[in-house]
């Protein structure tokens, strides 16, 4: 009988204690978390090897050469989109990570107002402070979503040519780089419908990966202005939450001093009479 009930107590002593640690979770900061990293993973992955698979084209179709020395061309471009995209996926990490323990401090000051935290005007502001960054990070994203459908719209364009070969082979229609700017206008880097490079590059597997590469990218920079949203509507939350558990927090202080002057009074009194009647 004693071991039923010591059971008992034991099975209902582990479910508080799940229920406390599954309420204390910032769910919200959370969920966007999880979104931002899966996001900017998918944006730098997927970007990193479609910015790759455009080197590829441009030199095996294309017949784009390298410049030599340091001179601003197409591939120099895309190596610093590239270490943009490695700048981009470190800084995330460490801001993803900075926005959840925001989250698990700010839940535990609001949850244990009565407890060991507090909340203290610092914590505010540095709320407020990351506020403003995920607003700030969520304009940028916002242009790196317009800037990433670009390359997604001029190989849609290539890619419907090379659907479409049997409409548009008496067409003699040209892919000319200086439209794009990839290379200077002096230069004269086209490919046309009839020609064998044009059929060489539609059969490949280059241009069909990379197109569908750049559109996974879009995907993740939207995923990514979803996460910004969500944490600035968590952000927003707790500074609502915080502020008023702040002017709580203020309120029980000045009650437990009143009550304490109240006590101190009482028990003065209390030895006077006593005093008086000794």
């Amino acid at each position: 009988m004693e071991e039923n009930m010591d059971d008992s107590q034991s099975q209902k002593g582990c479910k508080e204690c799940c229920e406390r640690c599954v309420g204390s979770l910032p769910w919200a900061s959370l969920i966007a978390t999880v979104l931002l990293y899966m996001g900017v993973a998918l944006f730098c992955g997927c970007g990193h090897e479609a910015l790759s698979g455009t080197v590829t084209i441009l030199q095996n179709y294309f017949e784009v050469i390298r410049a030599p020395g340091e001179t601003l061309d197409v591939f120099t471009i895309i190596d610093i989109l590239k270490y943009i995209i490695y700048g981009l996926a470190a800084g995330f990490f460490l801001f993803g990570v900075l926005l959840l323990v925001e989250g698990f401090f700010t839940t535990g000051a609001i949850r244990d107002l009565y407890g060991e935290f507090k909340i203290s005007a610092c914590g505010r502001c540095l709320t407020a402070f990351l506020m403003f960054l995920a607003y700030l990070f969520f304009l940028v994203w916002l242009g790196v979503t317009a800037f990433t459908s670009l390359p997604v719209f001029m190989y849609f364009n290539v890619w419907s040519m090379c659907q479409n070969t049997s409409l548009v082979e008496g067409a003699n229609l040209c892919l000319d780089l200086r439209q794009f700017g990839a290379v200077t206008i002096s230069e004269e880097r086209k490919v046309c419908t009839g020609s064998e490079k044009f059929f060489k590059m539609c059969e490949s597997n280059e241009l069909d990966l990379t197109f569908h590469l750049f559109v996974c990218t879009l995907a993740g920079a939207g995923a990514a202005v979803i996460a910004m949203v969500h944490f600035l509507m968590a952000l927003a939350a707790n500074w609502g939450y915080l502020k008023d558990a702040s002017r709580m927090q203020k309120y029980e202080d000045i009650k437990s001093k009143e009550e304490q002057e109240l006590h101190d009074i009482h028990s003065t009194r209390s030895k006077e009479r006593l005093n008086a009647y000794t």
